[in-house]
Parts: structure tokens; sequence; C-alpha cells
């Protein structure tokens, strides 16, 4: 399916020269003079190569064929990472290389959106937002009310970020798993 440079959005499937590449991020660069671009960051699926392409925002770009589907996160091992379709129950191993980054916001029984292409994961989506635990803060400072000034943290999955003074060790936040940056105290 061809489509417009433009549109094409992080997590897509592409297909150039008969290979298909994920994409990592796409920027649409519109400057004071001149033709509009689209600048695109993308890892080839076969081999992990990460490529930089710069296309007009209205060149035709061939999108491949993937079909998204919801599968729930089993468990880790040394081949990758194993994940169980809630429809049919079927299981699929997701190498390391294309869960990337997405690794330590992983937890048994999460649900996942993954891209399938000819059989095979090509592509992960995790929720946007995820609770997490703070497991070590500085402690709470008495009389500190919440102000733009954030403290280091390391949250329950190992991943550090930024929380407001009043967030002390054992609180349950909401992060957003794009940058693992902090967005309110959990309401549960």
């Amino acid at each position: 399916m061809r489509v417009i440079a433009s549109s094409i959005r992080k997590g897509n499937i592409i297909e150039q020269d008969g290979k298909l590449y994920v994409v990592l991020s796409a920027e649409n660069i519109h400057p004071g003079k001149g033709t509009p671009v689209s600048q695109i960051e993308m890892r080839r699926i076969s081999d992990g190569v990460k490529i930089s392409e710069r296309y007009k925002t209205t060149d035709q770009v061939e999108r491949a064929h993937v079909e998204d589907h919801d599968f729930n996160f089993l468990y880790a091992d040394d081949d990758g990472f194993h994940f169980m379709n809630n429809e049919s129950y079927e299981q699929l191993m997701v190498p390391k290389d294309v869960v990337g980054t997405s690794a330590p916001y992983l937890s048994e029984n999460l649900t996942v959106k993954l891209a399938i292409h000819e059989g095979v994961a090509v592509a992960i989506t995790l929720p946007q937002r995820i609770t997490l635990e703070v497991v070590e803060t500085e402690p709470v400072t008495k009389g500190q009310t919440a102000s733009s000034s954030y403290k280091p943290a390391v949250l329950s999955n190992g991943v550090r970020s930024a929380v407001p003074p009043h967030i002390g060790v054992g609180t349950r936040i909401v992060v957003m798993t794009e940058d693992g940056s902090y967005v309110e105290r959990a309401k549960d």
C-alpha cells in the first residue's frame, strides 16, 4: 500500500528495495524557505541495521501489510520474550532486538500490541502509561510543596525517572512508557 511520506509514524513498517523496515522516528520538517521534508529513522528488520532517510513530504512510500494483535507478555528467557495471543492462545517468541528499549516495562500479563508480518513479530507497542512503584529516592522534605523541582527516583523495573518532592519510597506512580517520565500518583 503506497502512502505519502508525511503520514508515516513511529512503529509503522515500510518496504524499501524489497526489505522491511520498522520506523523508529518520523519528523516532518517545514523550513522557512524550500520544500517540506520527512526525516525518517528506521531499522531493517532482517539484520537490525539502522538507516535515516529524507523524503519530500509528498513522495510515495510503500507501507508493508502488517496485522496488529493484542498479546499478553508471559516471560523472558535467553531466547527472547514470550507472548500469548489473547484470542487464539497461540504463543509467539519475539527476539530481544525487536523488543529493544521496551523490555524494562514488560511485566507478567501486560497486554501489548505486536505487529505481525507473515507470522513474525516485527514491532511492539506498549500501553501509553504504566503504573510502577518507587523503590529508591531521596526522603520526603517536610514543608516542601509540589514545585517545579523534581528529584531522581528508581522505579520497580529499574528505570530511573524524576518525581515531585512529595513522592516517597513505596509510592505507586503512573509513568509514560515512551520516556519514563512521571505523570501522576497512581489512584489504586
